[in-house]
């Protein structure tokens, strides 16, 4: 009796990129204005494997979507996935537009401004 072990085991590499990243890549390449084959041309690829990677045909290196990502002003990072969702939703906060976006103000810091109702004090 012949067994075909080949079926218990998995590909080292994945089908292609998830479809929610390859969005992002080419969301993030369209608001930059560039062509598929413009990216290309800046990392050195030609115009159809910028489409293969955005379609997932084409699975690439890691040095090779790494530096795509970075020509995207992004960049990849590890992350424990017990942090995943926390990550998430500072991204989703991060792009969402805000009232008074790019005030600066504390991670702690509440709406209201306690220091201005407070008489000021002398210093010594």
């Amino acid at each position: 009796m012949e067994i075909n072990i080949t079926k218990h085991i998995k590909p080292l590499r994945p089908e292609g990129l998830p479809e929610e990243m390859r969005a992002a890549l080419k969301e993030a390449r369209v608001v930059r204005g560039w062509s598929q084959r413009e990216l290309g041309s800046r990392l050195g690829l030609p115009q159809m494997h910028i489409s293969g990677i955005e379609s997932g045909k084409i699975v690439p290196r890691y040095d090779t979507l790494l530096e795509l990502v970075r020509m995207l002003d992004s960049d990849l990072i590890m992350v424990p996935r017990s942090l995943v969702p926390v990550v998430q939703s500072l991204i989703r906060d991060h792009a969402r537009p805000e009232q008074g976006e790019g005030e600066e103000r504390s991670l702690y810091a509440d709406d209201t401004d306690h220091e201005s109702t407070k008489e000021p004090r002398d210093e010594v």
